[in-house]
């Protein structure tokens, strides 16, 4: 499976806190660590450890050289990743609450400095039937979508974050969307998961849709039946990457001829051992880990 991730490159501040702040309150952490992060890079490191080649397309600032090799160490093609000099690299501040959950602040900084001329000098080196995969953390989004529509490459976009011109994007020609309740509903409608899905459908007829149901798993409609997949139960320690790493797998699964069933399984699994683990890219697992996961539970 070929795929170029045009996508995000985030430094990651985490902060461990009893509570997410709330307004007004000063609250102190208990704890500062900092990862290799972003949505694009986090997939990109997920679709390597899964089995895929991967070429990663972003930008970079003076200070992303802990990005660069990361990429590199898991196995990810950088020869996409512009460093641009007076940059600042993109980063997040990522509360983390005592049950793992978190909620994230975004500065795009170098990720917005993706333009036209790049697509197309990123683009040229690719051809139909090769994968594309898009999130919504980069500029110049629907010059991308339009110009692959063009060259026939095979499109999988995971809209987030959902922002008000997101709807308006050239997106007739995504085959695979991957979303969450709340992407799936600010896109397709809705108040539950049946009809989101209904709505995403009936917008996006061609398409096929994943989406993820947090505590009740993910389904999945391949354009001819749905299928579902429950969670596989684990402690978790911090979920920053769990739906990165689910998308990760689950493409690489249907890049290499597996079923809908199979790939939500596989997704599900590293998706369960990721959130077992603090970080974004280090929390990810090798394919292997996976592998021994699912084997000790009988699948």
């Amino acid at each position: 499976m070929r795929i170029l991730n045009f996508g995000s490159l985030n430094l990651d501040f985490v902060y461990q806190v009893a509570h997410f702040v709330r307004p007004g309150e000063t609250l102190s952490s208990e704890e500062l660590s900092t990862f290799p992060g972003g949505k694009g890079l986090n997939q990109s490191v997920a679709l390597s450890r899964a089995g895929a080649e991967v070429f990663h397309a972003g930008c970079v600032g003076e200070d992303g050289g802990l990005l660069l090799d990361t990429l590199r160490e898991a196995g990810v093609s950088c020869r996409y990743v512009r460093q641009l000099a007076g940059a600042r690299t993109g980063h997040a501040v990522i509360q983390v609450d005592q049950s793992g959950q978190n909620c994230i602040l975004l500065f795009g900084g170098a990720n917005q400095m993706v333009g036209e001329e790049m697509i197309e000098a990123v683009l040229k080196d690719f051809a139909p039937g090769d994968w594309l995969l898009l999130q919504n953390e980069i500029s110049a989004l629907p010059a991308l979508l339009r110009r692959a529509g063009e060259k026939g490459l095979r499109v999988a976009f995971n809209p987030s974050p959902i922002t008000p011109e997101l709807p308006h994007f050239p997106l007739e020609n995504v085959e695979f969307f991957l979303l969450n309740e709340v992407e799936g509903a600010a896109l397709g409608g809705g108040g539950t998961p049946e009809e989101t899905l209904n709505g995403l459908r009936a917008r996006f007829p061609r398409a096929k849709i994943v989406l993820t149901l947090g505590g009740d798993g993910a389904v999945c409609w391949d354009g001819a039946q749905l299928w579902r997949q429950g969670i596989f139960p684990v402690e978790a320690v911090d979920t920053t990457a769990a739906g990165d790493t689910f998308t990760g797998y689950f493409l690489t699964a249907v890049g290499e001829g597996l079923d809908a069933g199979t790939a939500l399984r596989r997704a599900n699994a590293a998706a369960a051992i990721a959130v077992s683990r603090k970080g974004a890219a280090p929390s990810i697992p090798e394919k292997a880990e996976v592998e021994a996961f699912l084997s000790a539970r009988g699948c």
